[in-house]
């Protein structure tokens, strides 16, 4: 029996986790960085302990510090949540060799499906069809290059050790494939300490397809049915639903089963979920639905699975983890309606979706979904750790209803001055491929145009910001309005600023969305986006600035990684001259046009600030005739 619950993890996991326990009668001890003192899930939980200085390698990574924080604060179990060392066996062994409870996939499951060529070989063993690939020994890149060419392109290649996206590249034509290997190695090395990669099949096309399975020391297994997890930006899932579209019961019976063997092969106990990648091109077929890998631990986007099984996964993992039977048996469980989750992350889609760090000054999630987050308004977006604000999760009888509940939910966030995906969200859950069940991976690559919003205003809400010129001119909050004559109401136009930008509006409606005070900041914000408005003032920029002049700015704080020119270089449009690395993800930043380095402000292993001078390319003089 569980008693005094350490996790060993922070933010919205770690609030999820501490929810459940507390409902259970479970003493819950939160570990923190320094970084994380004042987060909510420090405040909730009954104890707190400080574990080391804000990057995750001084403290949520080290073992020895969160053993130690157990074993002060009378800890008798230990929750690792997903992430940090949530998958490494040899934390896991040293935890249940210091007699806690480990709330986890048992050691030797997590090294058998860890590495995912090892996990390939098992499957194949126990009966499970796997993607055909190259998961061998030998990892000199010629070798791994004559094995894509012999697989025939396009190939993904996988790190061993991977996850989350991290350590993946896809790969269309031979002649690229070396530097996509080298990338992807670096990225692995950094980001799981194991360079080794694998190599797959690409499937065009494909489908993200997993199953949600639990098992328990009594040698049971059962699974929750299965997630849709296709509509991925980059590898990174965006929005995850439960069931899957277009999947009919003899196919979901017969993936579903395929997933509980796989458990079984592994003797599993606890949460985990098998992934696999199915050839949708004819519709969801089992015999074209492959496995890909088990992450073994409990899921991102297990909400959804909670959302139409009625079951509290976390609740499952506390009981099995305390020598409990499972809650339900097979027959007792079924699937009630439909679910959708939305991942909230600061960053910005107008800028490539690079992270957007700071505080939170106004921050207002929409009303009658379920949000799972572990920050509040006042807390701050660092650099140091994944920067999701919250996941907004649906339920409603049909897929249909939960793809426009998810819709309405993503276009009412209010954050500022934080960048969000909001928008993008809002946009992806209503558009009609997505709305119709036609997805695939690539769908938001390939309709990215009408998907990715520009950043600028609509007509409405300029009507909007407009309106609120007006109001507060009128209270005498703002100066005199440029273009707009109270006594002529033939003239109904008005100037605002939005954002920076100079634009006119009629007066004829009252506009779209909501304008709010923001620590004396007026904010306009619609369909998930915000921002700040004002009277046009004398010398507004009516535009934003650029590069024009050929300078490389840091899009984002991070560190250099490589460099591949020197001063006085002649350089081509679109050529990389450098790769600078932040949150474990690399950022090519490339030449605007053909030119000259004229400078080179940085070095391999420097770290930057965001705005800082990288690089200046100058176009190169045409010679006198």
């Amino acid at each position: 029996m569980i008693n005094n619950l350490l996790i060993a993890n922070r933010g919205e996991i770690a609030c999820r986790i501490i929810r459940t326990a507390r409902r259970l009668g479970i003493r819950t001890i939160a570990v923190h960085s320094e970084a994380d003192a004042h987060m909510p899930f420090v405040r909730d939980a009954d104890q707190a302990v400080c574990i080391g200085p804000a990057p995750a390698r001084e403290s949520y990574l080290v073992q020895e510090r969160i053993l130690e924080a157990a074993k002060a604060s009378g800890a008798d179990a230990i929750h690792p949540g997903y992430g940090f060392l949530s998958e490494n066996a040899e934390f896991a062994e040293t935890v249940q060799a210091a007699g806690l409870i480990w709330v986890g996939a048992p050691p030797a499951s997590i090294r058998a499906m860890g590495l995912k060529d090892a996990a390939k070989a098992l499957m194949i063993e126990a009966g499970v069809p796997v993607t055909p690939g190259y998961m061998g020994n030998d990892q000199r890149p010629e070798h791994l290059k004559a094995e894509a060419d012999r697989i025939g392109y396009p190939v993904l290649i996988k790190a061993v050790a991977g996850g989350g996206g991290k350590g993946m590249r896809r790969v269309d034509e031979a002649p690229d494939f070396l530097d996509a290997l080298a990338s992807c190695q670096r990225e692995a090395a950094s980001s799981f300490g194991d360079d080794r990669v694998l190599i797959e099949k690409y499937i065009l096309g494909p489908r993200h397809i997993e199953v949600q399975i639990f098992g328990d020391t009594h040698g049971n297994a059962v699974h929750l049915f299965e997630r849709d997890c296709s509509l991925q930006r980059r590898h990174q899932k965006v929005i995850e639903e439960a069931p899957a579209p277009g999947m009919d019961a003899e196919t979901r019976a017969a993936v579903c089963e395929a997933a509980v063997k796989a458990a079984r092969a592994v003797d599993y106990v606890g949460a985990g979920t098998i992934e696999f990648i199915a050839d949708a091109s004819e519709g969801l077929r089992a015999d074209r639905i492959w496995f890909m890998e088990m992450n073994t631990r409990l899921q991102v986007e297990h909400p959804v699975t909670e959302a139409i099984t009625g079951q509290d996964l976390v609740e499952w993992q506390l009981r099995v983890a305390s020598g409990e039977a499972l809650p339900k048996r097979q027959d007792e469980l079924a699937i009630n309606g439909w679910a959708m989750e939305a991942r909230l992350y600061a960053e910005n889609p107008a800028t490539g979706f690079l992270p957007s760090t700071g505080p939170l000054t106004h921050l207002r999630f929409p009303d009658g979904i379920r949000v799972d987050s572990g920050v509040e308004q006042g807390c701050e977006i660092t650099p140091h750790y994944d920067p999701m604000i919250a996941k907004l999760i649906v339920h409603a009888p049909s897929r249909g209803m939960a793809a426009a509940k998810l819709a309405e939910a993503a276009a009412n966030v209010q954050v500022w001055p934080v960048k969000t995906n909001a928008a993008f969200l809002a946009r992806a859950a209503a558009d009609p491929d997505f709305v119709a069940g036609t997805i695939d991976t690539g769908l938001i690559e390939r309709h990215a145009g009408r998907l990715i919003p520009s950043g600028e205003p609509s007509g409405g809400a300029i009507a909007a910001a407009a309106h609120a010129v007006v109001n507060a001119h009128q209270r005498g909050l703002w100066g005199a309005l440029s273009g707009f004559r109270a006594n002529a109401p033939a003239d109904r136009r008005v100037r605002v600023a939005i954002g920076g930008a100079e634009h006119a509006a009629m007066l004829d409606g009252r506009g779209t969305g909501i304008v709010v005070d923001v620590a004396g900041e007026t904010v306009l914000f619609d369909s998930g986006q915000g921002w700040s408005i004002h009277a046009p003032r004398t010398g507004d920029a009516g535009g934003s600035g650029g590069a024009s002049d050929g300078a490389l700015l840091a899009p984002m704080p991070g560190r250099i990684i490589t460099v591949d020119v020197a001063e006085g270089d002649h350089v081509t449009k679109g050529q990389k001259l450098l790769v600078m690395e932040a949150m474990k993800m690399e950022q090519a930043m490339i030449a605007p046009f053909d030119g000259i380095v004229a400078e080179l402000k940085v070095s391999v292993g420097g770290q930057v600030s965001e705005g800082a001078t990288l690089a200046r390319v100058v176009k190169e003089e045409s010679p006198a005739d």
